[in-house]
């Protein structure tokens, strides 16, 4: 089984797909901090100085623990709140990231179909002749001296 496991994980395939998916985290990273960093603030700041990733319905207000002295009276209740702003945020970042994805995709496809016309377009060499062949070509040399 160990011997099995070394084969698969030493075929390059493997190792091509370990590759891409360190490359595509950090791709997803870039895009989230374009969007995020550069787009983001500028469309707010068009949109009346709007920050999506604050926008919420909220459904139940935070409220603050009330203390009487040295006792609690009443405990803390935490904000409930829908961030639609987020969501926002994530679909622009997805959208972006598969326009980037499908963009390179096209690149890779338009050249390999050029790779794959200059290998048609290439005459193939003939074959080399057989040892056959070789040896009644030095015979038939030797005749004609």
């Amino acid at each position: 089984m160990l011997k099995e496991f070394k084969q698969f994980i030493s075929k390059g395939n493997v190792m091509e797909m370990a590759v891409g998916l360190i490359m595509a985290t950090y791709f997803g990273a870039i895009i989230k901090s374009l969007v995020n960093d550069i787009l983001m603030p500028p469309l707010g700041k068009v949109m009346g100085g709007v920050d999506f990733a604050e926008l919420k319905l909220v459904i139940q207000d935070a409220v603050p623990a009330v203390m009487d002295g040295e006792n609690t009276v009443t405990e803390a209740v935490a904000e409930v709140a829908i961030m639609y702003g987020n969501f926002i945020n994530t679909i622009i970042t997805f959208i972006i990231v598969a326009f980037c994805i499908f963009m390179v995709v096209k690149a890779y496809n338009k050249m390999k179909e050029k790779m794959e016309k200059k290998e048609e377009e290439a005459p193939a060499a003939p074959p080399a002749p057989s040892k056959e062949e070789v040896l009644l070509t030095e015979i038939r040399d030797l005749l004609k001296k």
